[in-house]
């Protein structure tokens, strides 16, 4: 598995967690209860999976992370002629 899908994942997993958290805490029994908070949890990062522009997980994502590994090559070289 790649770090972007593991990143998604992750992703997924917080805002599944911080949904349901509340709910454990005030002891919630209601099955119900935890489906509808799971789904929300799911909302946001679904949203921003969605989302076309998005610099971690949208189309620009591959194209900001090759511009960034370029621009690591080239400052290290620049660092070894000095």
């Amino acid at each position: 598995m790649n770090t972007t899908m593991q990143s998604i994942l992750k992703s997924y997993a917080r805002g599944v967690v911080v949904a349901v958290i509340p709910l454990i805490a005030i002891h919630e029994t209601d099955l119900w209860a935890y489906a509808v908070a799971v789904v929300a949890g799911v909302v946001a990062p679904a949203l921003r999976a969605l989302d076309k522009k998005d610099p971690a997980f949208g189309l620009v994502a591959d194209t900001l992370e090759t511009e960034v590994i370029k621009a690591a090559k080239k400052s290290a070289s620049k660092k070894k002629t000095k």
